[in-house]
């Protein structure tokens, strides 16, 4: 048996999940007569606390959206260095906004609205202009951090200050608002747009939702048109994330609890460089000198029936979503014991 802990991405319908689709009205998405699609777009809009919604086939399709919505050719877009947007969508900014990207070093993601603030460009006609700030909640590749909904709300004041727009990946905001216990609309609010994520650790197969305000909603789906995103009887997919609303969000903290634990027993092997703080359901951890380098690690984890993510020589990613349990979660740690505890 292999447990994969590589992405939450990896999770598989469950038969509850599946059933869901058996029941599920369909119709064509592209008029407006999916009534299963519709639902789901009207709930995620009130969960997020905006007028409207759109549902796209993937998160990065919404990034791009929202992108390519609120700029425009030539402007510049501010994001923190290790973001999704710059580091995972293979030049979609460039490609298919024609946009810029200034990157922010922030702290584990995160960046303070003074940051923001230092890297407006002042107006110049020899310069590009900055129309657009983008966070990321939980930030990935800053080990699952939570942004505080305090510090969310003062950068979108910024933006909204320096006259920028803002938009909020928010692939794992439901793993922000089990963490934090505070509702969606706190996090999300000052926000232009933003997005959740369904094939995460919510556990469906397809989908996310974009929402915003009605106008920029008009716009997104025009868009999406263009890109080809536009879907038929999209109801099949979407009943199951309406199944992934109803019963996977709070069940989100035993994937918090399961990373808490094995980033604890993680920091205590011998030739483990550090650990990145552990907030929500993500790992991050480099390997001391003396260890193996990742790529042989993850070899050999592989070889035990253990997936893991590689991201640099010596830095491993671990993620717990609901297809992994505490046994798995042992046997992890018996083999990295093996190689790294010495």
């Amino acid at each position: 048996m292999t447990y994969d802990f590589y992405s939450d991405t990896k999770t598989k319908p469950t038969a509850e999940m599946r059933r869901a689709v058996l029941d599920c009205v369909v119709g064509d998405e592209q008029q407006n007569e999916d009534p299963t699609t519709t639902d789901l777009c009207s709930r995620v809009a009130s969960l997020l606390g905006k007028e409207a919604a759109v549902f796209l086939p993937s998160g990065t399709m919404c990034n791009e959206i929202a992108i390519n919505v609120h700029t425009d050719p030539g402007d510049e877009i501010i994001c923190e260095r290790s973001s999704h947007i710059i580091n995972f969508e293979t030049g979609g900014p460039a490609a298919i906004s024609s946009v810029m990207i200034s990157a922010i070093d922030g702290d584990h993601g995160r960046f303070e609205p003074e940051q923001l603030r230092e890297a407006v460009r002042p107006s110049s006609r020899h310069a590009p202009t900055s129309a657009l700030v983008c966070v990321e909640q939980t930030a990935n590749m800053g080990g699952g951090a939570v942004w505080a909904p305090e510090k969310l709300q003062a950068v979108a004041a910024e933006a909204t200050a320096a006259g920028l727009k803002a938009h909020m990946d928010g692939a794992r905001l439901m793993n922000a608002v089990v963490k934090s216990g505070i509702a969606a609309p706190t996090h999300t609010n000052g926000f232009d747009s933003v997005w959740i994520d369904f094939t995460k650790g919510l556990g469906a197969p397809v989908g996310a939702v974009l929402a915003g305000s009605e106008e920029f909603i008009a716009k997104a789906w025009r868009v999406k048109q263009r890109l080809g995103g536009a879907m038929r009887q999209s109801g099949i997919v979407a009943s199951m994330c309406i199944y992934a609303l109803d019963h996977h969000v709070d069940r989100l903290a035993e994937d918090h609890a399961l990373a808490s634990d094995l980033g604890a027993r993680i920091s205590d092997m011998t030739l483990v460089e550090r650990v990145l703080p552990v907030e929500t359901n993500i790992v991050i951890f480099d390997l001391a000198d003396a260890a193996p380098s990742a790529a042989q690690l993850v070899t050999k984890l592989e070889a035990d029936g253990l997936v893991v993510g590689k991201f640099g020589e010596r830095r491993l990613r671990i993620v717990t979503h609901l297809d992994v349990n505490p046994i798995a979660g042992d046997h992890l740690i018996d083999r990295l014991s093996h190689y790294i505890d010495a």
